[in-house]
Formats: structure tokens, sequence, C-alpha cells
């Protein structure tokens, strides 16, 4: 699966720890989408993934949460996208 981050932002406080998001286009795919994260203490990663836009396929998105749970590295990209954001 081919995929393209197109933005990344990430914020840092002492209540919510990192919140942050991660636009992302997929090859082959009709809508773009957000995958939004959150971890305390930067370490363990708590995410959601929607449509950025406006709703598409079903499959389409369920195909994409499956690449992301199985596919370490594709995360570890989402994930470092938005850590390089808060540097920036």
């Amino acid at each position: 699966m081919e995929i393209m981050i197109t933005h990344a932002e990430l914020t840092h406080n002492e209540e919510d720890g990192y919140v942050g998001k991660v636009h992302l286009k997929v090859a082959g795919h009709k809508q773009d989408y957000e995958v939004a994260l959150q971890s305390k203490k930067g370490k363990n990663w708590s995410y959601g993934l929607f449509f950025l836009n406006e709703s598409g396929s079903e499959d389409d998105i369920f195909e994409v949460e499956d690449y992301l749970e199985e596919n370490d590295e594709a995360f570890q990209a989402i994930i470092d996208a938005a850590k390089n954001s808060l540097n920036s």
C-alpha cells in the first residue's frame, strides 16, 4: 500500500501529553484520511483513523486500518511525521 503524508501537526502539554493529527493520501483511494494521535509520554500511541473531508468506502478505511495495524514501519512513519512537526 502506498501512503503519502500530506500534513502533520503535534502539540504537547502537561495535562494531555502529546496530541496530533496526520493527513494521508492512499494510492487508489478516492478519499483522504486523518489519523488522530494521542500519547501521554510519547511512547505508547493511541490513534483513530477517519476520512478527512467526506465519507468514503467502509472497505477502504478498513483496509488502511488493517495495514497500519500490521505494518509497524508505516505507523512509525506517521508518528515520526507528527513528532517532526513539533520540532519545526
